[in-house]
């Protein structure tokens, strides 16, 4: 008789979740309870929170720009992934496409450094 190739991983699995819900439910019971106002205050980088308005602050557009250029970068590192597992196939034109595009991915990163994109102010 056979075991199916995918049992230890599904036992993997379980076991890692158990282990999970196991830390998380007996942490608060044994855990130190220790609390004092710095630890209830709420956190900030290390600085003092700062007053929010009600209906919550505005966000510069460097989050956000941040946010786009981080997202375009993972997508485009993404696509490296089936090409290195079908590198064998694609033969010498896979490879010269993927040359072309990684050249074209570091002009862009080149481009948003020059500009500032990635400088933090």
């Amino acid at each position: 008789m056979t075991v199916n190739p995918y049992v230890p991983i599904v036992g993997l699995l379980i076991l890692g979740a158990l282990f999970a819900l196991f830390s998380v439910s007996v942490a608060p019971i044994v855990g130190p309870k220790r609390y004092n106002r710095a630890k209830l205050d709420a956190y900030e980088c290390g600085i003092e929170p700062a007053p929010q308005p009600i209906g919550g602050g505005r966000f510069p557009v460097k989050f956000y720009l941040t946010a786009m250029l981080f997202i375009i970068f993972d997508i485009e590192t993404i696509f490296l992934y089936p090409w290195a597992v079908s590198f064998d196939v694609l033969g010498l034109f896979g490879f010269v496409e993927m040359v072309l595009f990684i050249v074209t991915v570091f002009i862009a990163y080149a481009y948003v450094w020059r500009r500032g994109g990635l400088n933090w102010d």
